[in-house]
């Protein structure tokens, strides 16, 4: 940032930061709730990454950063709701870094005592400001480098869904020390799910499982990404489940409620109704009515961490 007096040691301490928190996550095996034998199921432990800057938030912050660095910005600018895991990534990384945040709100009826993650978000020095539906609408893709209130920012759209968001996803698949021939991961904005499309082995496929009603994937892959050639390299290896839901975005059901208490008896590590709870629900109901063959396959769930609030 332009206040950094060695920009250089500040891209070392960068690197160095980022790798220390990545080596956090593990790849271990897990237990379905389907009693199908012989099954070969591992899960990317990213939630283990950080308390606040959890999983896949990390790594679509890294470029971001980085390249809010090379342009010389005054700090970050970025967009979210009121429980947005992405604004307190942000303002955690903000925080640990030095680096100024502005994080732009939907809900001009918010404040910073509205919830305790706005109030953990304040309390970590993002500068908090809130904006009406509509104009969060028409803001909230921006992406790339802004004059602000005299000052420059690089900008981060809602969810940190941009190129250097995708690029640091890629890094998911370049950590694993195995090849798997299914990786599963959870679908909100699809940076993460890019991420892993163009970073998996050619004979491996990507079950993606979207986590909003009525979400058009492949419009919303090949928009993000916006390279029609490249989407059109890997999209064969593309599989959707687009029937887990549960409502839509921040819904859950029945369910999926006593799927999550029940996977949570069986296994070490938390899952929560948004998005890592309708991911394994996914898997364990395609599994559990045959719609899937998995015997004798390696399949890697992405654990895309996030802090669930109530």
């Amino acid at each position: 940032m332009k206040n950094q007096k060695n920009p250089h040691s500040f891209v070392t301490q960068l690197a160095d930061w980022f790798e220390k928190l990545t080596r956090n996550s593990r790849v271990e095996s897990f237990n379905i709730i389907s009693n199908t034998p012989d099954l070969n199921l591992f899960v990317k432990r990213d939630d283990l990454i950080h308390p606040e800057i959890s999983g896949n938030k990390l790594r679509k912050l890294k470029y971001n950063i980085l390249v809010a660095l090379k342009e010389n910005c005054d700090g970050l600018l970025t967009y979210g709701g009121a429980y947005s895991n992405h604004l307190l990534a942000t303002a955690a990384a903000g925080k640990e870094l030095g680096i100024p945040v502005i994080g732009k709100v939907r809900g001009e009826e918010l404040n910073v005592q509205s919830n305790s993650l706005l109030s953990q978000c304040h309390s970590f020095g993002m500068d908090l400001r809130f904006l009406s539906r509509s104009t969060f609408a028409e803001e909230k893709h921006q992406s790339g480098r802004v004059e602000f209130e005299g000052k420059s920012y690089w900008v981060i759209p809602e969810g940190g869904a941009n190129a250097q968001g995708i690029q640091g996803c890629t890094e998911i698949v370049s950590e694993l020390a195995e090849t798997y021939d299914y990786y599963i991961v959870a679908q909100g904005t699809c940076t993460t799910s890019l991420g892993l499309l163009v970073s998996i082995p050619e004979n491996a496929n990507l079950i993606v499982v979207p986590v909003l009603k009525g979400f058009d994937v492949l419009k919303e892959m090949r928009s993000l990404l916006n390279d029609d050639a490249l989407f059109d390299l890997h999209q064969s290896k593309l599989i959707i489940w687009d029937q887990y839901h549960h409502g839509g975005y921040g819904k859950s059901s029945a369910a999926l409620d006593s799927f999550i208490s029940e996977f949570h008896s069986l296994n070490s590590f938390n899952i929560e109704p948004v998005y890592t709870g309708k991911v394994f629900y996914a898997l364990n109901n395609e599994i559990s009515v045959g719609n899937v063959n998995f015997v004798g396959k390696k399949v890697l769930v992405v654990h895309t961490g996030g802090v669930w609030a109530e």
